[in-house]
């Protein structure tokens, strides 16, 4: 199964992500941002690939309707609401997105 994990800037909260659930179950994981500033850029590419495409607040999903509407018509997306208060692999959001996250997908204790 392929996640991918979107926040804003992809530095923080979908890298952290993808570097958690990366190769857990077989999962194969990436993260993006929206942003023009983003470190990696989500492209039609990634939406295209992913299985599941998980966000990380309501504007994430509104920006990824804009602009990749008729990509987006048969993939699940599901918003974490994980607002833009955490670092780099913060212990609370890992322990919040393995939380959130295994509401959804199989994740091991």
């Amino acid at each position: 199964m392929k996640l991918l994990f979107v926040c804003s800037r992809n530095k923080w909260r979908s890298l952290t992500a993808e570097k958690i659930f990366y190769g857990i179950n077989g999962y194969i994981v990436r993260s993006a941002g929206t942003e023009d500033s983003a470190r990696i850029k989500v492209t039609s590419g990634h939406v295209g690939w992913a299985d599941i495409i998980f966000v990380m607040e309501k504007k994430h999903v509104r920006r990824l309707r804009d602009k990749f509407n008729d990509e987006l018509l048969n993939k699940k997306i599901i918003c974490l609401d994980i607002p833009d208060d955490y670092q780099y692999m913060d212990e609370d959001l890992i322990e919040i997105l393995q939380s959130r996250v295994s509401e959804y997908i199989d994740v091991p204790e």
